[in-house]
């Protein structure tokens, strides 16, 4: 059973990766590093915590929103 807290806490960590989804202030920028443009190294960054997220989300939290684990008519709780 996740709590209430937890259930607030992915609701706020959704919402920074999806506030952080898009460079909006990397627009127009034309500098390099390694090869690449600074805008394509955020978006590998933002994918990578995207993923670790995601893999914490799926092991600690699925179902958050989906699942009901409110007793049914025939169980007592």
């Amino acid at each position: 059973m996740v709590s209430k807290v937890e259930r607030y806490g992915w609701a706020v960590a959704m919402a920074v990766l999806m506030a952080l989804a898009i460079p909006w202030f990397l627009w127009g920028d034309s500098r390099i590093a390694l090869g690449l443009p600074l805008w394509l190294w955020w978006h590998v960054g933002w994918l990578t915590l995207s993923s670790v997220v995601f893999c914490l989300f799926a092991r600690r939290a699925w179902g958050i929103g989906i699942t009901d684990t409110r007793p049914t008519g025939g169980e007592r709780a």
